[in-house]
């Protein structure tokens, strides 16, 4: 069934987080990837001089503002995850996707319930980590802390998490509809997909 677009709002409740996805926008100033960090401990496990952190990495913000209750979002099943979408433009999906991390960890959810999936260009983060080699990358998403970053092309070997996020960022339509069929797969509560909404309900409705 078709998404529709509603007014932007992340929230929990009892029955898990569920979000109201935003108004449409067209594509903002790219965000600036910020630069390293001072050096960090290493990690343990990994050989080597310390490194910078990562980049774009988030954690909950304290006396973060409680989350409106809004009316519920469509959802793709009656035992499945609860599906918003937030309407962005390609290239402002991975900038939309960020935001809805922000309201997700202002909101509660811990850093380690959410998986964010991108269709295109890689996260700055996920291009970050691979620098250092897979084994290292995938170690951080197996240790289960941190907002994890992937690839539709290797987001088979993620693990389920409470939250996923899809950022629709590029890619041909084939890689949207895999994106999404991995989303609803490994999303426990709710998955969000940002990104252009006819190109998402035309894979929606082709039956992902």
């Amino acid at each position: 069934m078709p998404l529709l677009p509603e007014e932007p709002q992340i929230h929990e409740s009892a029955q898990g987080p569920r979000a109201t996805p935003a108004s449409g926008r067209t594509a903002p100033t790219p965000r600036p990837v910020p630069g390293p960090r001072p050096a960090a401990p290493s990690r343990p496990g990994r050989p080597g001089p310390p490194r910078p952190a990562p980049p774009a990495q988030r954690t909950p913000r304290d006396a973060a503002p409680a989350a409106t209750p809004g009316p519920p979002g469509p959802s793709a099943a009656a035992n499945g995850p609860q599906i918003q979408l937030i309407p962005a433009s390609v290239e402002g999906a991975l900038d939309a996707a960020e935001e809805a991390v922000d309201l997700l960890l202002d909101s509660g959810r811990a850093p380690g319930d959410v998986l964010v999936i991108t269709t295109g260009d890689q996260h700055p983060w996920a291009t970050h980590e691979l620098s250092f080699g897979e084994a290292a990358y995938w170690a951080q998403h197996d240790s289960g802390d941190d907002v994890f970053y992937t690839d539709v092309q290797v987001a088979d070997r993620a693990k389920a998490r409470p939250v996923v996020v899809v950022a629709v960022n590029g890619g041909p339509e084939s890689l949207t509809a895999s994106a999404l069929k991995t989303a609803h797969a490994r999303a426990g509560a709710l998955l969000i997909v940002c990104g252009d909404p006819q190109r998402i309900n035309s894979v929606l409705g082709a039956g992902v």
